[in-house]
């Protein structure tokens, strides 16, 4: 997508990239995830959570949004220290990423991962670490083409009763 701009998050961007969100998981886990627990998602809700985080965090965390050439935000990412349980590890772990299903496939995904896997590498962590729903086929090639690689973790977590299996993959940071 031509005159795409990544930049950090402000407040002003917490609504949107809470429409964004939701839509995002509505599009791409719908036959994953229970639906009574997609239709329960509330971009409200959402919002509130993201200005939380945003105003309350340490500055460990870093969110991204991508804007089309006429300002809109189609997209957000966000990366941080990985978590081994409650401990830090020296790893970075890519958290979320989402963009608008309208501009699925124009490169604004392979944009905001290229800044987040460019931001961890200028940390200094040696590797960026995510996880993907383990029948999202699409986030998976999308994550393959990008020279991340199932590292053989699976984790399920539980939603609505349901476990929902999640693979683990990694990509190594140049030092």
């Amino acid at each position: 997508m031509s005159g795409l701009r990544i930049r950090e998050m402000t407040l002003a961007d917490c609504d949107r990239v809470a429409e964004i969100r939701v839509g995002g998981w509505r599009s791409a886990y719908q036959g994953l995830i229970p639906q009574s627990y997609l239709d329960g998602l509330s971009v409200e809700e959402d919002a509130e959570l993201r200005r939380a985080r945003l105003t309350q965090g340490d500055g460990s965390v870093v969110n991204l949004v991508a804007e089309d050439a006429g300002g809109e935000l189609v997209g957000w990412a966000c990366h941080g220290p990985y978590r081994e349980g409650e401990v830090l590890t020296r790893d970075a772990e890519l958290y979320a990423i989402y963009v608008h299903p309208r501009h699925l496939g124009q490169g604004v995904g392979r944009a905001l991962l290229a800044r987040s896997v460019a931001g961890c590498a200028a940390a200094g962590h040696g590797r960026v670490l995510l996880w993907v729903l383990k029948g999202n086929d699409r986030a998976r090639r999308f994550y393959e083409r990008a020279g991340f690689r199932a590292d053989g973790a699976e984790e399920p977590f539980e939603v609505d009763g349901v476990a929902v299996p999640e693979v683990r993959y990694a990509r190594t940071l140049p030092r």
